[in-house]
């Protein structure tokens, strides 16, 4: 039986939207049999999900409870019958509200499944039949995932050499340079990015998409490489350049991040109580997020890539796909779209250990006393804004809260814990205004982003705070 925590269903509480993995109604007195058979097949065709009753589904979502289903185990084998495939049924208290929870799993792979003949999906609040083109998608579907995918073309030794950076794919791992070609291709081979195929080899997108010496010498790869806009001011409506990286991810990422750097407007910060000239963001802040942005694109949206948008007060890094984790999490979880690709970017040195890229994010933020980070979620896209060096006087009240929630969130994966104290350090303040940061904790409070530590006693002098999750 599945057991759901405290913490999983807060998560899906606060999903950007209703998506593939969710669903929500408020149900309080009952929802039908059919309806839920009928709710049940169209999310198992959509890769599985919990369908949620007894909470409402606009955002901010709440829990109303509801009275349906008071029998979670005849619930769970009368599914069963009816459906032909196993959902797990369970019932959930928060607070103080009953909700069920009906966990689906997905369909298998080139199966579309059915409910009295009716091949089912959503479409918003509705459940529409599967039309040609779906089914067609699904029946004919590939098991392995596109990045695993190989191009179609068969490709001589030579060609490999030629095509992909393999020099800088040795260097990337430390290792010498083999003097024999057979010894490159073989590690290639050893790790599984290209494949013998009778006299010559396949190359899979994976190998092409992070060593191409060109990605355009692969078909459809131009689509995926990260892009670079600088606007003359803070709209869109005066174009100075834009660029495509013409690399492989992992052959070309020193230098995209170099180029970024190069084309950031620059801005006083004051660092140690010495103002001095810096790039608007630091290096260090673009090359996390944008290594985050290509690790964590989905791909399976066509011709959508990753993007890094200069303006003169700020830089937005947007990468294809919503978030698989909530908005509000980023600093403490992890989990990523693209494991292999994550996994060969941490092996190359591109990216770090997992979960600590927005952690040092976060951090690099406070030591420059730059306003928080925004993360944001938009249709098919998840946008990181960054913003240059602004007073805490100049400061709105969202940008205080944002930064109060964060510096909470960054003191926790620190094993520590905010305080009045250390929050006026965040934003440089004296400590003759503790006033002022104690109106940004209760602004913060309100909001629900922190909660107070009750544990350190009752003492508002040395009281300390938790985000709201933990």
């Amino acid at each position: 039986m599945v057991k759901t925590t405290q913490e999983q269903f807060i998560m899906w509480l606060e999903s950007a939207h209703e998506d593939q993995q969710l669903e929500f109604k408020e149900a309080k007195n009952q929802m039908s049999e059919e309806d839920v058979c009928k709710y049940c097949v169209a999310i198992a065709n959509e890769g599985g999900g919990q369908m949620i009753l007894g909470v409402t589904d606009k955002i901010p979502r709440r829990t109303v409870g509801t009275l349906a289903f008071q029998n979670i185990i005849k619930t769970t084998q009368r599914l069963q019958q009816l459906l032909g495939f196993r959902v797990d049924v369970e019932e959930f208290f928060y607070d103080g509200n009953r909700v069920v929870i009906f966990h689906i799993t997905s369909r298998p792979s080139g199966t579309a499944l059915n409910y009295k003949g009716q091949y089912l999906m959503r479409c918003g609040a509705q459940l529409l039949p599967m039309g040609d083109e779906q089914l067609r998608k699904i029946h004919f579907e590939s098991k392995e995932a596109w990045l695993n995918e190989r191009f179609d073309l068969k490709y001589s030794p030579q060609d490999v050499i030629e095509l992909l950076d393999t020099q800088a794919f040795f260097e990337l791992l430390h290792q010498t340079y083999p003097t024999e070609r057979g010894s490159v291709l073989e590690k290639l081979e050893q790790e599984q990015l290209i494949f013998s195929h009778g006299e010559g080899y396949l190359i899979s997108r994976i190998c092409a998409l992070l060593f191409a010496k060109r990605l355009s010498d692969f078909a459809g790869l131009e689509r995926k490489a990260p892009r670079v806009i600088v606007y003359r001011g803070t709209d869109k409506l005066g174009t100075v350049l834009d660029q495509l990286e013409t690399k492989g991810y992992a052959v070309g990422f020193q230098g995209l991040i170099g180029f970024i750097a190069s084309q950031l407007p620059r801005n006083e910060a004051i660092q140690d109580s010495i103002r001095r000239e810096v790039t608007l963001v630091p290096d260090v802040v673009i090359r996390e997020l944008v290594a985050n942005a290509l690790i964590h694109q989905c791909f399976d949206i066509s011709g959508a890539s990753v993007m890094i948008e200069i303006y003169s007060n700020r830089v937005e890094i947007s990468n294809p796909g919503e978030p698989v984790v909530p908005l509000r999490r980023f600093i403490d979880s992890y989990r990523s779209r693209n494991e292999r690709l994550a996994d060969i970017m941490r092996r190359i040195g591109i990216c770090e250990e997992k979960g600590s890229g927005i952690d040092r994010v976060i951090a690099t933020v406070e030591v420059y006393q730059l306003p928080a980070p925004e993360f944001t979620s938009t249709f098919d896209r998840t946008v990181v804004k960054l913003f240059g060096y602004k007073p805490f006087d100049e400061m709105s009240r969202d940008e205080r809260i944002r930064a109060c929630y964060q510096h909470a969130c960054l003191k926790w994966v620190m094993n520590e814990q905010m305080t009045n104290k250390s929050l006026r350090e965040r934003f440089k303040i004296s400590e003759g205004k503790s006033a002022i940061i104690s109106q940004v904790i209760s602004f913060t409070t309100d909001a629900k982003l922190i909660k107070t530590d009750y544990t350190a006693g009752g003492s508002r002098k040395f009281a300390r705070y938790l985000p709201y999750w933990a």
